[in-house]
C-alpha cells in the first residue's frame, strides 16, 4: 500500500513539474498570420495557468487534464519584429521567449516532388542561391515523416530566415511565389513546406475523410494491418537499398570492366534501348553492360570524347577498366566524358556500363546518334550490339514506400501543423495519380475540403499547379492518363476560393521535374494576387467556356480573354483535334475570330466533339494578351481510359 501511495506521489509530482513546451511549429524567426485571432497551443502540467504576451497584447489559457492548453491573440496588422513570452503563472523560470517573430501571410506549400524540388535543383540555381536575402521571408520545411495515428508534433523542422544559406534546399515554387507575393503586397511571407515526392494525394487527406468516400474508404482500412515495426524495417531496407545503388558490391567495379574480362556467355541485346525492350521481364537491380570497340589507328595518341547518349535512371561508365564517372544521374545536363590519351590500347577496347534498373525504367536512351567515341574529327558509333548480365550483385531489398500509402503522411506532416493560423495553400501534386485521374476529381474536392474544415478557417485559398506537359509527343491524336488528370484539375476551380496556374507550356518531354519553377511561382502568385489580395489583372490563360457548330466548324468561347487571343510562336494554332460520330479525333486547324476560334477539320464534315491540349505533351500553343496559355480541355464527356 505504502509503495503503491509513493509511485502515484511521484506521479503526480512529475505531473505537477512538467515544463511547458511548444509545437515545433513555433520558433524563433517564425511568420504568425495577420488579421486572424492568432492562435498558439502547447503542453504544460495540468490544470497549468499559462500567460502569453505577443508585443503589447497578452493572451491566457489553462491546460487541460492532459496538460494541452490553447490560447489566440487578438489580431494583428503585419509587422514586427516581437518576442513571443509564454510561462507559467507564478514559475518565471518556465518563460519561454521566441525572437524575431513577424506578422504577415502565412502559406502552407505541400505536394510531390515537383513542389518539392529544391532551388539549388531548378533552373538559374547559382543566381537565384546568391540573390536570396529577403529577411521578411521566412521558411519552415517539415521533415519527412509517416505515422499510424495522428500527431500533435512535427519530426523535426524550425523557422528560416530566407537567405542563400537556408534558401538553396527549400521548395523553388513555394521560393518564387512568396518573393513575388512579399515584393507585391509588402508584407512578410511565412512559407511551410510539407512535402514528399511521388505521393498520391490519399497521403495527405486524413484517415477519417477517406474513410466517408466508398471510392477510398477499402484504400484506408487496408492500413490497419500495419504497425510500426513495418516502417522501422522499410527504413532499413531503403538504407540498403541505396548502398547498393551507389555502392557496387562485391568488387564488380574493379572485375567487370576489366578488358580480360570474359563475357562471352552474356546475352546480348541492341543499343539504344530502354528495360522494357530487353526482354528480361519486370527487372529491378543492378545490371551490367559491356561493348568491344575496335579504334582507328588515327585515335592513337589522342584525348577521346565518349558520348553516352542519356543513360536511363543512374550510371556509372568505366573504359579499359578505368572509371569514368560515377552514378550520374539521367536528370544531369552532360553525358559526354574525356577520355585521357594514355587510356586507349591497340585493337581491342571496352566500355562497360553499370546501371540501376529502377523503378521499371532503366536502359540507355537516346537516338543512336548521341551515341559514339570521337577524336573531334572521326567517330566510332557505340549503338549496335552490346553484352549484358544481371543478378552479379545483391538484389535491391523491395521497399514498400509506406509513405505512399493512405493518411500516414497527413497524420504526421499536416495533422501537426493544425491550427496555425495560415493566409492560404499551395498544391502540386497528380503525377503518381494518373492512373486514377477520374478518380482524382473527387480525391482534390476531398483534399481540399477536408484540410478547410480542419483549419477552422473557413475556406481558405486554395491554390495549384495543373501538371506540365511531359512525355514523348505523340504524332496523332490519342488517350491521355495525364490529359485526364488536368482535367480533374480544371474542374476543381467549381469549388469556392480555388484558382489553377496552367503550365502546359513551360513541361519537358524527357523530364518529370521541369527546371522553370519561376514560372510556375509566378502564376500561382497572379491567382493569389487576383483572388486572394483582390488586385485587377488576368490570373490565368484562356478558359473554355462554350462552343456552337457552324456547319462543319465549331466555334470557341473562352472567359480570362482580357483583350485577345493569339499563338504564342505568331504562327498557326496548334492542338485542336476534332472527331465525328465514329469518335475517331483528326488534327485541325483553327483561326482567330476576334475572343474566340473558329475550328475545323477537312476530315470531318459533321464535328460531334472538339479537344484541345490533349495529351500527355500536347503541342498546343494559344494564349491570351498577357501570354498566359489556354486551359487544356474537351468538349465531349466519352468515357476516358481511367473511368472504371
Amino acid at each position: 500500500m505504502k509503495k503503491t501511495l509513493f509511485i502515484i506521489f511521484l506521479f503526480i509530482q512529475v505531473q505537477s513539474d512538467a515544463q511547458i513546451t511548444l509545437p515545433k511549429v513555433f520558433s524563433d524567426h517564425m511568420v504568425l498570420q495577420r488579421d486572424l485571432e492568432i492562435p498558439v497551443w502547447g503542453n504544460s502540467a495540468p490544470g497549468a495557468h499559462i500567460l502569453a504576451e505577443l508585443g503589447k497584447s497578452q493572451a491566457t489559457a489553462t491546460a487541460d487534464r492532459n496538460g494541452k492548453w490553447k490560447l489566440r491573440f487578438p489580431t494583428f496588422k503585419a509587422g514586427g519584429p516581437y518576442e513571443l513570452k509564454i510561462s507559467e503563472s507564478g514559475k518565471p523560470d518556465s518563460e519561454i521567449r521566441l525572437k524575431g517573430v513577424l506578422i504577415g501571410d502565412v502559406w502552407f506549400a505541400s505536394g510531390q516532388s515537383n513542389m518539392e524540388w529544391a532551388v539549388q535543383q531548378a533552373q538559374d540555381a547559382d543566381q537565384e542561391i546568391a540573390s536570396a536575402n529577403y529577411p521578411e521571408i521566412r521558411l519552415l520545411q517539415v521533415a519527412h515523416d509517416q505515422q499510424l495515428t495522428p500527431q500533435q508534433d512535427i519530426l523535426s523542422g524550425k523557422w528560416k530566415v530566407c537567405n542563400p544559406v537556408n534558401v538553396s534546399q527549400f521548395s523553388a515554387v513555394a521560393y518564387y511565389f512568396a518573393r513575388i507575393i512579399h515584393k507585391d503586397q509588402q508584407v512578410p511571407i511565412g512559407i511551410i513546406q510539407s512535402t514528399w515526392g511521388g505521393t498520391p494525394i490519399e497521403s495527405w487527406t486524413s484517415r477519417d475523410k477517406l474513410l466517408s468516400a466508398a471510392v477510398t474508404q477499402k484504400k484506408a482500412l487496408a492500413n490497419d494491418t500495419l504497425s510500426q515495426q513495418h516502417f522501422v524495417k522499410d527504413s532499413l531496407d531503403l538504407i540498403r537499398f541505396w548502398d547498393i545503388v551507389y555502392h557496387p558490391q562485391h568488387n564488380t567495379d574493379k572485375i567487370i570492366p576489366e578488358p580480360k574480362y570474359d563475357d562471352a556467355s552474356w546475352p546480348v541485346v541492341e543499343m539504344p534501348r530502354l528495360i522494357k525492350d530487353f526482354g528480361i521481364g519486370p527487372y529491378e537491380g543492378m545490371l551490367w553492360l559491356r561493348k568491344k570497340l575496335i579504334l582507328p589507328e588515327s585515335f592513337s595518341g589522342k584525348e577521346l570524347t565518349l558520348h553516352i547518349g542519356h543513360p536511363e535512371m543512374n550510371y556509372s561508365l568505366y573504359f579499359n577498366g578505368k572509371e569514368v564517372c560515377k552514378t550520374k544521374w539521367n536528370s544531369e545536363k552532360n553525358h559526354s566524358y574525356p577520355i585521357p590519351a594514355g587510356w586507349q590500347k591497340k585493337g581491342e577496347n571496352f566500355v562497360a556500363i553499370r546501371l540501376a534498373m529502377l523503378w521499371s525504367g532503366g536502359g540507355l536512351n537516346a537516338p543512336a546518334e548521341d551515341m559514339y567515341i570521337t577524336d573531334g574529327a572521326a567517330r566510332v558509333p557505340l549503338a549496335g550490339k552490346w553484352s549484358y548480365q544481371k543478378d552479379l550483385e545483391p538484389g535491391l531489398p523491395k521497399i514498400y514506400n509506406y509513405h505512399y500509402y493512405p493518411f500516414l503522411l497527413f497524420n504526421a506532416m499536416v495533422n501537426p501543423v493544425i491550427p496555425y493560423g495560415i493566409r492560404g495553400f499551395l498544391w502540386y501534386q497528380g503525377e503518381a495519380n494518373e492512373s486514377e485521374a477520374y478518380q482524382y476529381r473527387k480525391l482534390f474536392p476531398m483534399l481540399i475540403t477536408d484540410w478547410r474544415k480542419r483549419w477552422g478557417q473557413g475556406d481558405l485559398p486554395f491554390l495549384y499547379a495543373q501538371l506540365a506537359n511531359f512525355k514523348k509527343v505523340k504524332p496523332l491524336p490519342s488517350e491521355s492518363e495525364w490529359a485526364e488528370l488536368r482535367e480533374a484539375q480544371t474542374l476543381t476551380l467549381s469549388y469556392p476560393n480555388t484558382g489553377m496556374a496552367c503550365i502546359i507550356d513551360i513541361g519537358a518531354a524527357d523530364n518529370i521535374h521541369p527546371t522553370n519553377k519561376q514560372e510556375v511561382g509566378r502564376r500561382l502568385a497572379l491567382n493569389a494576387n487576383k483572388l486572394v489580395y483582390k488586385q485587377n489583372g488576368t490570373a490565368s490563360g484562356p478558359l473554355y467556356k462554350s462552343y456552337r457548330k457552324e456547319g462543319n466548324r465549331i466555334r470557341i468561347s473562352f472567359t480570362n480573354v482580357p483583350a485577345s487571343l493569339a499563338a504564342r510562336d505568331g504562327k498557326k494554332i496548334t492542338g485542336f483535334a476534332v472527331a465525328g460520330k465514329d469518335r475517331q479525333f483528326h488534327w485541325a486547324k483553327a483561326a482567330i475570330a476576334g475572343k474566340e476560334v473558329v475550328v475545323y477539320c477537312d476530315q470531318v464534315s459533321d464535328p460531334e466533339a472538339l479537344r484541345y491540349g490533349w495529351a500527355d505533351n500536347p503541342e498546343c500553343n494559344l494564349i491570351n494578351s498577357e501570354g498566359l496559355p489556354a486551359i487544356p480541355f474537351r468538349t465531349d464527356n466519352w468515357k476516358g481510359i481511367t473511368q472504371k
